[in-house]
């Protein structure tokens, strides 16, 4: 099993301020012969509707020298496991959690912006010391 991020238990605690239950801390995305691993699993009870939502959450720091790397690594798994997802729990949605530091130093730049939002990357903002949700962007 993969290592955890370094904000994996911001994101984690972030999200059940938030209203989510963790169904999974690490969920396994196994695939015909492909295993991979996300890094949290939670879903949101909605009463009016008696729905559930199921999201499945990677965390990245994006702390190595090149950021364009770690974008490039990221994207990658996301793709993947959107992928692989559709077709074993297709009603889950797959998001990229990023440090709110991250998102407006890196993800507002024009280029970084329309590469997420063509390959529709639904991102999670999050504030490392508050632990707390700032934004949600879905595509």
């Amino acid at each position: 099993m993969p290592a955890k991020d370094l904000y994996h238990d911001q994101v984690r605690n972030a999200l059940v301020k938030n209203g989510w239950r963790i169904t999974r801390d690490t969920y396994q995305i196994k695939f015909k012969e492909v295993r991979l691993y996300a890094d949290l699993a939670a879903e949101a009870m909605f009463s009016a509707e008696r729905n559930r939502e199921q999201i499945i959450v990677e965390v990245k720091s994006f702390l190595s020298a090149s950021r364009i790397r770690d974008f490039e690594a990221a994207i990658g798994q996301y793709i993947l496991y959107r992928l692989y997802l559709s077709q074993i729990l297709p009603e889950a949605t797959v998001y990229l959690a990023v440090s709110h530091r991250v998102y407006r130093s890196f993800f507002l730049k024009e280029a970084i912006k329309f590469a997420t939002t063509e390959l529709k990357i639904n991102l999670i903002i999050f504030d490392i010391e508050q632990e707390a949700i700032v934004q949600w962007i879905k595509h």
